[in-house]
């Protein structure tokens, strides 16, 4: 997100979690579990799931309807809550971007 970028402008999450390939289902079904909370706040566009064939990765790939909303959704108490067990078996690296073009067949 550029440093000039409208905080009321919609921002994409792409977030890599990385875990140890014999955690990584359990680590789809917190993030699942995490993403039901997310769904309820304000702001929340859509998010999907990514499992990496490598067995040691997860990408989250999600919209919000600001950064203000992610931000706000990053220091919800449920998220805060969902996050624990993650947080346990996963490093993960979250990045805001600006929505960029779509390409289709």
């Amino acid at each position: 997100m550029s440093a000039d970028a409208n905080d009321d402008s919609p921002v994409v999450l792409i977030n890599i979690f990385k875990c140890d390939a014999r955690r990584q289902d359990e680590l789809v079904e917190h993030l699942a579990a995490l993403a039901q909370v997310q769904r309820t706040l304000p702001g929340f566009v859509s998010g999907t799931l990514h499992r990496g064939l490598n067995g040691r990765v997860v990408a989250n790939h999600a919209v919000w309807a600001s950064a203000s909303d992610w931000k706000a959704m990053t220091r919800h108490p449920d998220v805060v809550a969902a996050m624990r067990p993650i947080l346990a078996i996963a490093t993960f690296e979250p990045h805001l971007y600006e929505p960029g073009e779509v390409v289709e067949a």
